[in-house]
């Protein structure tokens, strides 16, 4: 899945498309999982592309009980699961 890449300053608290991810008013980087879970990636390394995009290392794990997970990668923008 392509990622759309949001405005930075973005509010979290908002709703955002699957694949989203954006850097918050608060400097911390965040993402919408393409199955559409919210996860915080500041603790990962961001590597932000001249282009815009970002990749994500090492890979993403976002657990939600009762919701779902998603595990996989956000390189240059794309999603790919693991």
């Amino acid at each position: 899945m392509i990622g759309q890449r949001l405005v930075d300053g973005t509010e979290w608290k908002s709703t955002h498309p699957p694949g989203a991810y954006w850097r918050g008013g608060d400097g911390r980087w965040y993402v919408v999982t393409p199955n559409g879970l919210f996860g915080d990636v500041t603790r990962h390394e961001i590597t932000e592309h001249a282009d815009g995009t970002i990749t994500v290392s090492p890979s993403i794990l976002v657990r939600q009980p009762n919701v779902g997970e998603f595990h996989g990668y956000l390189e240059r923008g794309v999603w790919r699961s693991c």
